[in-house]
């Protein structure tokens, strides 16, 4: 009776582990992607032609490091994800101009 209870203890505190690293690396990518979108974003002159969805991008990457930094993944990666977004309507706004 011990032995199984130790035995689903542990595979509970394995799998909790492990799916928690998987928000790390995801939330991990997501902001790095970002980062790139915002980048592009701002050397295509979106802080002057796309100025709302510059700002909404860098708010969000920021809440996303911010997160990050928390050990709030799944938030992070979410924040980074509305980053992304943003970035890439900014950038759809800046070629059509």
């Amino acid at each position: 009776m011990q032995m199984r209870t130790i035995t689903l203890l542990f595979i509970f505190v394995f799998l909790s582990f492990s799916l928690s690293g998987c928000y790390y690396f995801a939330a991990k990518n997501e902001i790095k992607e970002a980062e790139k979108y915002l980048a592009e974003l701002k050397a295509a002159g979106g802080e002057k032609n796309a100025p709302y969805e510059y700002c909404s991008a860098e708010s969000y990457l920021y809440g996303a490091k911010l997160e990050f930094d928390h050990n709030d993944y799944k938030v992070a990666k979410g924040f980074a994800s509305q980053s992304k977004s943003a970035s890439k309507s900014g950038l759809e706004i800046v070629k059509k101009k």
